[in-house]
């Protein structure tokens, strides 16, 4: 994959609208030349760390991991309004400054994170509109020009917001004329624009929206996404009229920006959020524990994959009934698991359903998932004020099972492999070295990533030339490991495993926009595959993101058949 570290990634423009709403409540005069002066003096900026590297450079050219989240929800005209919209998103890109930053690389072990402060709040409006959307497009094709289509984000935009109100909506249908009658035959005085305006707000009802929020990977993770969707919707579909929201964005620059501060108000990286001690022992009894770990990492199933010139994402969903939702989870709950553990189960089901030809019986599969590392975390922000949560607190952990299965699969068996999942998932997140096994990673995916970006701009420049075999030491020294015949770690599949959601959205607290689906995920390399599961509105869904142009023909949907029908076997 051949890379760029300039902004050549097309941009797609945001909606044109003359005299919008927001112009009507500031004025602009001379803000662009404030905003240059102030932009000289208030720039912040730091260097990313090893996570954060491991995610820009891959994502350089096609956007790899460019995060998106996708809430269906209902509301009246007057709440998605442009100019409410717009408040709120400024409101939140003044809290969450890396929303606003943007990416600048000097070097391969050199990239920073660069913020210019808003001069004043009309500044601040106008920039959020500038990465503000509107559109009329219907959920699915809301998120493949997303996923599939040209690059939404790019080095100077890190982060992006569409709105759209789909085009089959019945608001936007043409209204036809009513059939003319006796009593219309007689002429009519014109009604006044205020007879007709209060009419229309009479009538005025709950239309469907589709909000897309996208964020670059390195900006933060899941957790991120789903808090700040939250807190949009607590301002969009609370109780403050617009005429409130314009006054707190006042409000809020002016608590952040009236007394500059002199510190870095962007938050720290992963790695400096956990710090440990430098001391020479830990550090090389760190890299013992960590590569010893890696040893036991033993995974040799695959999906058999297809070379093709184009990715294409496609993020097949399920959502089960509220009532079925809580049959599941109780079923779960008597057999001593979590959905979470149970969905391992599922997939190492599946796989083993697969057939022979699919599955090495003697080698056993391996599956990652990810860990949330805020409770890890040791340093405190500096500030209340810029304590945002828009950082990467990211981990791995990895499941492995057996891949063998009787033919006749037993329910005793399968919740064995659930509490075997659910026993290696506390493990992982229960071991007192996860701060220094974080470090270790994070070294080594640095490493991997610095190699691969440096080679991936030589070949695009044609430069590129395999290195040289490493010389044949003289003298060969006796390693401190156990020695171990060497064994493949593939791991077949990724889970996402975001819990209940219901936890985060405090629905409640918005009674003016009703939320009732959710879609997440992220534009994919080649031949990726990532499984989600969460609960949201009391409903269980899974969906599967997966490149249909990377694997042999067949085998994901016979995967995605053979998964379904064992939550139908297993899970009830």
């Amino acid at each position: 994959m051949a890379c760029r570290t300039d902004d050549s990634a097309p941009l797609t423009p945001p909606l044109s609208v003359a005299a919008s709403d927001y112009e009507k409540t500031f004025s602009f005069d001379h803000a662009h030349d404030a905003a240059e002066t102030s932009r000289a003096g208030l720039r912040y900026e730091r260097k990313m760390g090893d996570t954060e590297l491991s995610y820009f450079l891959p994502s350089r050219q096609t956007g790899v991991n460019d995060m998106y989240l996708h809430l269906g929800f209902k509301a009246n005209a007057s709440v998605a309004k442009r100019s409410r919209v717009c408040a709120v998103w400024a409101i939140l890109r003044l809290r969450h400054p890396l929303l606003c930053a943007r990416a600048e690389m000097h070097d391969y072990d050199d990239v920073r994170f660069v913020y210019d402060a808003p001069s004043s709040a009309e500044d601040a409006l106008l920039d959020a509109e500038a990465n503000l959307e509107y559109r009329m497009q219907p959920k699915d094709e809301l998120i493949d020009s997303y996923l599939n289509g040209p690059r939404t984000l790019s080095n100077n935009r890190l982060s992006y917001l569409i709105l759209s109100e789909p085009v089959s909506s019945p608001e936007l249908m043409p209204t036809p004329p009513r059939t003319p009658s006796p009593a219309m035959s007689e002429p009519r005085e014109p009604e006044s624009e205020a007879v007709i305006d209060e009419e229309l707000q009479g009538a005025e009802h709950s239309r469907q929206y589709e909000l897309l929020i996208c964020a670059m990977h390195f900006l933060g993770d899941g957790m991120a996404l789903h808090a700040f969707a939250n807190d949009f919707f607590g301002l969009l579909g609370g109780d403050k009229s617009e005429a409130d929201l314009q006054q707190l964005l006042q409000e809020e620059w002016r608590l952040r920006w009236a007394n500059a501060p002199e510190e870095c108000v962007l938050p720290c990286a992963l790695e400096d959020n956990m710090p440990l001690s430098s001391a020479k022992f830990r550090r090389v009894a760190a890299n013992v524990d960590f590569r010893l770990a890696q040893q036991k990492l033993v995974g040799g199933q695959t999906f058999p994959r297809r070379k093709h010139s184009e990715r294409r994402t496609v993020v097949p969903t399920v959502s089960f009934p509220e009532e079925r939702t809580k049959a599941i989870l109780k079923k779960c709950k008597a057999h001593g698991v979590s959905i979470s553990a149970a969905l391992f189960a599922v997939c190492n089901a599946a796989w083993a359903r697969m057939g022979e030809e699919r599955c090495q019986r003697e080698l056993p599969m391996l599956m990652y998932s990810a860990l949330n590392l805020r409770p890890y975390f040791t340093k405190k922000p500096s500030s209340e004020l810029w304590a945002s949560y828009w950082y990467l607190a990211i981990g791995y952990f990895n499941v492995v099972l057996p891949s063998f299965l009787p033919a006749d699969v037993q329910e005793s068996t399968f919740w064995l492999r659930a509490r075997q999942a659910k026993d290696q998932s506390t493990r992982a997140a229960k071991s007192p070295l996860v701060a220094s096994r974080t470090h270790e990673m994070s070294r080594k995916r640095g490493e991997q990533a610095r190699a691969w970006g440096r080679e991936d701009d030589e070949r695009e420049k044609g430069t590129w030339a395999p290195p040289a075999p490493a010389p044949i030491a003289q003298k060969v020294e006796q390693s401190v490991f156990p020695a171990r015949a060497k064994a493949p770690s593939s791991a077949l599949i990724g889970l996402s495993l975001l819990g209940n959601l219901d936890g985060i959205y405090k629905h409640a607290v918005f009674p003016n926009a009703e939320l009732h689906t959710l879609t997440t995920g992220s534009r994919q390399r080649h031949g990726a595959m990532l499984l989600f599961g969460y609960t949201f509105k009391g409903k269980l869904w899974i969906s599967l993101g997966y490149d249909e142009n990377g694997f042999a023909e067949g085998v994901v949907d016979q995967f995605w058949k053979e998964a379904l029908d064992c939550v139908d076997q297993f899970l009830g």
